[in-house]
């Protein structure tokens, strides 16, 4: 099959991440606009300018009818990133206040002990075991707990959440069907809090505060509660434990890396930003057209598919040396993990936040350690280390 014909088939989920980076390349080199026929059909648009272009331009690039392709698990528009101007202003002004630094800041002490007590619950690990699923002891349980305190949801149902995000998100497209029964579970999880709630319970976090704001003078109804219920859950549970797990991918693989970190922690900030723009848990987002328009060269008509490929932008060759090197110590490292324009990542301060942490404790609390078996540098599934003897 020819670089061109492959890109006929591009996809950025499951097994095709593997080699995803060689697409990318090859769009840069030879068709940075090109149509795949995946998922009904789309136009990907790989270069970091005309990504950013589109995110800037919401009078030709809609949001509807899901930036998610394929969706989530559900047919319902997600509060507030499937929403487009005007209406999208003030559903994102009621989450803005819950998600600015200073608020974020405010959880930094349960991240620091948590990321300390995860940290150590590993290094016990390694002592009655060779090997350690650091995936399942430490990326995946940081941003549950983190997030979970900061959206009100009670400790006791932590247990069902991996399970949903692995079906919702990893099984979308092999087995919709299995996406689809677990959305209905989260959904139906969302909806028995907004009940509590209108029941008179009290509810903490971000639930208690929406369940008691009001847009454009009225409460907001149940099905909006369930939208932004829904999204929140995955963006604040999954996106998170996938930056933790490929850093220390790449950690693993990279010993000089792990100790320039440890021996100089000031550096994780700027190794965290570029494990971002490199091994990015959002590689891409989608649009529909709202007009008939044209980039680079290439026609695209209203009411196509786009794909804003944010992987492609962050491995750019004209806007980054050495583009698919992954250095730690890049600096002024402008990238897209997060969007761009209005529908930016809300959760960017808090992601950051916890990335950084997280790393701090663990690279101060495990010695040296590596790969114990080839895994994906992508996703939130296994990641089997062992120690190397060194420091």
């Amino acid at each position: 099959m020819s670089d061109n014909e492959t890109l006929a088939e591009f996809d950025f989920h499951g097994k095709a991440l593997d080699t995803i980076f060689d697409d990318y390349a090859q769009m840069h080199e030879s068709k940075p606009v090109g149509h795949s026929s995946k998922y009904g059909g789309f136009w990907y648009i790989s270069k970091s300018e005309d990504i950013f272009d589109a995110e800037q331009d919401p009078e030709t690039w809609s949001v509807g009818p899901s930036m998610l392709l394929p969706s989530f698990g559900t047919e319902m528009p997600l509060i507030p990133i499937d929403i487009d101007p005007p209406t999208h202003a003030g559903f994102r002004k009621l989450l803005l206040p819950m998600f600015t630094p200073m608020a974020i800041n405010k959880l930094e002490p349960g991240m620091h002990s948590t990321a300390i007590e995860l940290s150590d619950q590993v290094k016990t690990a390694f002592e009655d075991s060779e090997v350690v699923d650091v995936s399942a002891l430490f990326a995946r349980p940081y941003p549950t707990i983190i997030f979970s305190r900061l959206a009100g949801y009670p400790e006791k149902d932590w247990p069902l959440f991996d399970q949903w995000i692995d079906d919702i998100i990893y099984e979308r497209t092999k087995s919709p069907e299995k996406a689809k029964a677990a959305g209905d579970d989260l959904i139906a999880y969302v909806q028995r809090l907004i009940d509590d709630g209108r029941a008179g319970k009290a509810l903490e976090g971000i639930t208690g505060e929406l369940l008691n704001a009001t847009i454009d003078g009225r409460p907001l109804t149940d099905d909006e509660l369930v939208s932004y219920g829904y999204l929140l859950f995955l963006a604040g549970l999954d996106t998170t434990a996938w930056a933790i797990r490929s850093s220390l991918w790449y950690l693993a693989r990279n010993k000089e890396a792990q100790a320039l970190l440890r021996r100089e922690p000031d550096r994780i900030v700027d190794a965290a930003e570029e494990f971002l723009r490199t091994l990015s848990p959002v590689q891409a987002m989608a649009r529909t057209a709202k007009q008939d328009t044209t980039v680079r060269g290439q026609e695209i008509k209203a009411g196509e598919r786009v794909v804003l490929v944010f992987g492609a932008g962050n491995r750019d060759p004209e806007i980054y040396d050495n583009p698919n090197d992954i250095d730690i110590t890049r600096e002024n490292n402008r990238h897209l993990a997060f969007g761009g324009g209005i529908h930016r990542c809300l959760g960017s301060n808090l992601g950051r936040k916890e990335l950084v942490i997280s790393l701090e404790h663990f690279l101060a609390t495990i010695p040296e350690f590596e790969l114990a078996q080839e895994e994906p540098w992508h996703g939130v599934g296994s990641l089997r280390l062992r120690l190397t003897g060194g420091e």
